[in-house]
């Protein structure tokens, strides 16, 4: 029997893929395409504020712009006043072309380019320093206006993280900026850390804030502090999860394909996106008497995030188009129109598991039917679901698949024109009215 993994409910997605749209899209563009629903970016984005204001933090919003390249993104952060998390200098040229301010820019990543610095210590954006030498280029630079840093901890709890500096080397990077005297701005403390574990990082943040006390103790500012990302998104329902868990076995895989757990994004979390930091902000941090939150306050410190799958959650889907259907003894191997690079978790030994929607053409009864989806590539490992899906019905060429929730990391990261195939456009949908057609246009 197929495992069967689907995601939660979404009544605006379901109406869309009800309105005749989708297959207008993909007859008019030729090929796959991604959409996108900003409107969900919105709402996801004020409730992270609104978690903020509920604990009466001071905190900052930086969306994460690697987690998707669309423009109408940050069009939606410079409409609403966000931040932008930018580690590249096309990433921070792309922001500042779309409005966002050079103060509402947080550059994070390793060893970056001269260029990089030049370019964030000229417009005012907040910088994340990662190494000793690092720091020592940037105040080379510095010679128009102070650079503006957080200081990035190596976290303890993750000895092999290449992040960030240890005790050691911050001792030295907070001597060096207080000599500096203005050349530098140091506003505080970062960390970079994996998993989503709740006490952790709340751990984490409550050693930032003492170190904000120890800097302000040399001059320096130290009045914020970074977290970064690592907000968990639920895609799929508790139960449905946990019988995956319990009865996932090579046998539900094409070619008996195998997959531990461990393998797997958690693909249900019980507290996610904004819950999640709700969660950090009560936590004690090291079990002490006062929560985050109240540290925060008392030692006046800000709070910086930088969500970026937890921005996107339902905020966007890709879109195939079915063009061969062959049987296999028992399944079958659907073939798209794209590749299984537009979903980003199959090219990291894993697979993306909340399963695709079958839009048919036409009322059929012919299922159900277990397949899996591959691409459409010559390559024998381009499979863009493993598992054998249990569809409703027998897919059918020119009949859709849409794989839900993929704005977060998937639809775009590592995509490539391999053999020559255009990469999918991103499709922006707007609902004016609810009980109006949505309106599509491409993204810029």
């Amino acid at each position: 029997m197929a495992l069967t993994l689907p995601a939660h409910p979404d009544p605006l997605a379901e109406r869309l893929h009800t309105s005749g749209l989708l297959h207008e899209l993909a007859h008019g563009l030729g090929g796959p395409f991604h959409y996108l629903l900003p409107e969900r970016f919105d709402a996801n984005l004020a409730d992270f504020r609104a978690a903020l204001a509920e604990a009466a933090v001071e905190g900052r919003v930086y969306y994460a712009k690697k987690a998707n390249k669309a423009s109408v993104l940050i069009d939606r952060c410079a409409a609403a006043g966000a931040g932008v998390d930018v580690a590249s200098l096309g990433e921070l040229r792309e922001a500042l072309g779309h409005g966002v301010r050079g103060e509402d820019l947080v550059v994070t990543g390793p060893a970056k380019s001269g260029q990089l610095l030049d370019v964030a210590v000229r417009q005012g954006a907040l910088i994340a320093v990662d190494a000793l030498d690092e720091l020592e280029r940037l105040l080379a630079r510095a010679d128009h206006r102070p650079a503006r840093v957080l200081l990035r901890r190596h976290p303890p709890s993750q000895r092999r993280s290449r992040f960030g500096l240890d005790d050691a080397q911050l001792h030295e990077a907070l001597g060096r900026c207080a000599e500096a005297g203005d050349a530098v701005r140091m506003e505080g403390f970062s960390f970079h850390l994996s998993g989503y574990e709740i006490q952790e990082r709340a751990d984490l943040a409550g050693d930032l804030v003492e170190l904000c006390l120890k800097a302000r103790t040399l001059g320096l500012q130290a009045d914020r502090i970074s977290i970064g990302g690592g907000f968990p998104v639920d895609y799929v329902p508790a139960d449905a999860w946990d019988t995956f868990l319990a009865e996932n076995d090579a046998a539900h895989y094409h070619g008996h394909k195998s997959f531990a757990a461990s393998d797997f994004y958690p693909y249900h979390s019980p507290v996610a996106g904004a819950d999640a930091l709700r969660a950090i902000l009560a936590a004690r941090p090291d079990g002490s008497g006062a929560s985050l939150a109240e540290r925060l306050r008392q030692a006046g410190v800000m709070l910086l995030l930088e969500p970026g799958r937890a921005l996107l959650d339902r905020a966007g889907s890709s879109v195939f188009r079915i063009q061969g259907v062959k049987d296999r003894t028992g399944y079958g191997i659907v073939t798209v129109d794209g590749t299984s690079l537009s979903l980003s978790e199959q090219w990291f030994n894993s697979e993306y598991l909340p399963e695709p929607v079958l839009l048919t053409r036409g009322d059929r009864e012919d299922g159900p039917y277990e397949a899996c989806v591959g691409g459409a590539s010559c390559l024998d490992s381009d499979l863009l679901t493993w598992r054998k899906v249990p569809f409703p019905a027998r897919p059918a060429v020119g009949d859709l698949l849409v794989y839900p929730n993929t704005a977060g990391y998937q639809m775009d990261s590592n995509e490539s024109p391999f053999h020559e195939l255009p990469l999918p456009p991103k499709i922006v949908i707007d609902h004016p009215h609810e009980s109006s057609r949505p309106r599509w246009r491409l993204d810029r």
